[in-house]
């Protein structure tokens, strides 16, 4: 089974392509939906958190996500503490979710796959770019951010050039390119 590691910042449009590879064939599993959920139902990642950001970052049982993007995005080693409760777990849920896939190739959607580990459980990275101010509008118009917050978000990630350098393809999602025959060339090229 070959693994595929969809990468890019904030507003690149990781979900689209990596939607557009889920309806050619390739399953895609969504790090951060997948962390989100671990986040909310795993005892041992409640208490963790909770111990790091404070007993009252849940409230009703549910994480203040958006206490908590003002608590890391502004604290590099409080995101540094935080990442490493949550990627671990994460790597392990994609490894059991891979595991569980009837497919030839499978992808992994994830903003931070350098960072977290990830690049070195796939075969094949990929980078999506885009301009930055298309990343800001698209980010504003969908998470209803400041500028300001998307900013922070960024400057809490890896930027495209290193990302790029690290990848072996580059899908470039910018409105004036059109992405299916992006990835249609990548997928002609694992097969």
């Amino acid at each position: 089974m070959k693994h595929i590691g969809i990468t890019g910042g904030i507003g690149s449009g990781k979900s689209v392509v990596s939607e557009v590879f889920s309806r050619m064939g390739i399953p895609a599993y969504n790090a951060d939906n997948a962390s989100k959920l671990l986040i909310s139902t795993r005892k041992d990642l409640i208490t963790a958190l909770k111990k790091i950001l404070g007993s009252d970052i849940y409230v009703h049982g549910s994480l203040d996500k958006k206490k908590m993007a003002q608590l890391i995005f502004n604290d590099k080693e409080l995101l540094t503490r935080v990442n490493s409760i949550i990627h671990p777990a994460v790597i392990e849920d994609f490894k059991i979710w891979s595991e569980s896939q009837m497919a030839t190739s499978v992808a992994c959607e994830t903003a931070i796959l350098f960072e977290s580990g990830m690049d070195k459980l796939v075969d094949i990275k990929i980078t999506v770019t885009a301009p930055l101010e298309t990343r800001i509008r698209r980010c504003v118009t969908r998470d209803g951010l400041t500028e300001e917050q998307i900013r922070a978000r960024i400057n809490n990630q890896m930027d495209d050039e290193e990302r790029i350098r690290r990848s072996d393809f580059v899908i470039i999602n910018d409105e004036k390119h059109a992405i299916i025959p992006q990835i249609k060339e990548i997928i002609n090229t694992l097969a």
